[in-house]
Order: structure tokens, then sequence, then C-alpha cells
């Protein structure tokens, strides 16, 4: 069974992490690319829930073989 404790330290690190990074950005594109500074809060969470999922468990896996 998966140790819950380093999986959920090593989600919400990467979360914040990638959510912080895909805010600045897409908040740097709109405000180049159309003159306005909107964050996209939507991609910003999705892309965090996604990698802070995914990374960890790859992370864990790649160890077993």
């Amino acid at each position: 069974m998966m140790n819950v404790s380093p999986f959920l330290r090593s989600f919400l690190i990467i979360f914040v992490l990638v959510f912080a990074v895909s805010a600045i950005t897409s908040f740097a594109y709109n405000l180049i690319a159309h003159g306005t500074g909107l964050f996209d809060w939507d991609s910003a969470f999705r892309f965090g829930l996604i990698f802070g999922i995914s990374l960890p468990l790859v992370a864990r896996f790649e160890g077993k073989k």
C-alpha cells in the first residue's frame, strides 16, 4: 500500500508550483498579446491537478522496477 504522507506532500508542492507558474504565464500572455492583465484560473488549476497527481505517481512507480 502506498504511503499517503509523502504522496500528499509531493502533490501539494508540485500543485502550488505548477499553479503559480501557469497563473503568471497566462497573466503575462494576456498582458502582452491582448493588453489586458487577466489570469486564467481554470487552466492554472487544471494544470496543477494534472501535474500534481501524475508526477508523484510516476516517481513512486518508477522506483518499483
